[in-house]
């Protein structure tokens, strides 16, 4: 079944997703979150996964073949360069299960194989050191932080060459419609300088430099 919503998304690049976050005055913008690939996008609803540092008879956590088809894995490890929680297997059951990707506030290793197969991989680094009786799954289909932004199960996320959006799911008509509308208003001023005119007449016939400004109350 289509998502609509997540298809309107994936038409937009994140650089005018994040200007629609500013205008509405909401922080999406989940920073320091890179892809391993320029050329990878992805597009999907988040499912969210929280660690933390290993205790008694922790686990890093066998979740995959509970993420439906198209979602996003999304893994809050509190930015931990020392403890990936991502690798080659899991990369593959990703990939064969048809998912949209996996962005992670941490680490992840063994990037060969996604490279190798193209599947969406964003994170805050890489390394080739094991999570295991490192760091330990504590929560599953909560809400977590990536780069700094707030992300529920169910939000649209966005990535790109340029990082990753987090559109929240109760307002994700309304940030797409901004966007949509910024999209077409930049279309514009291509459209205007192709055709010989002035950078700043162009501009200034699209209110340019307040397409992102807040609206105020």
């Amino acid at each position: 079944m289509t998502d609509a919503n997540v298809e309107r998304a994936r038409r937009i690049d994140t650089a005018t997703l994040s200007d629609a976050l500013d205008k509405l005055g909401i922080a999406g913008q989940c920073l320091g979150i890179k892809p391993l690939d320029q050329k990878f996008r992805l597009a999907g609803r988040a499912f969210t996964l929280s660690y933390a540092p290993v205790g008694p008879g922790g686990t890093v956590g066998d979740f995959i073949d509970d993420v439906p088809e198209g979602a996003v894995v999304a893994i809050d490890n509190g930015g931990r360069p020392d403890a990936t929680v991502w690798g080659d297997i899991l990369t593959l059951c990703a990939h064969r299960r048809g998912l949209g990707g996996t962005v992670i506030d941490g680490a992840c290793r063994d990037t060969s194989l996604a490279l190798e197969l193209g599947y969406p991989m964003y994170s805050r680094s890489y390394s080739m050191r094991t999570g295991k009786d490192r760091v330990q799954l504590e929560a599953t289909q909560v809400v977590v932080n990536i780069g700094d932004a707030r992300v529920r199960p169910g939000d649209i996320l966005v990535g790109d060459s340029d990082g990753v959006i987090a559109i929240p799911h109760d307002r994700e008509g309304e940030v797409l419609d901004t966007a949509e509308a910024i999209d077409a208003a930049e279309m514009r001023i291509r459209d205007s300088i192709l055709a010989g005119e002035r950078l700043d007449e162009a501009r200034r016939q699209q209110s340019y430099h307040l397409l992102q400004r807040r609206e105020q109350a």
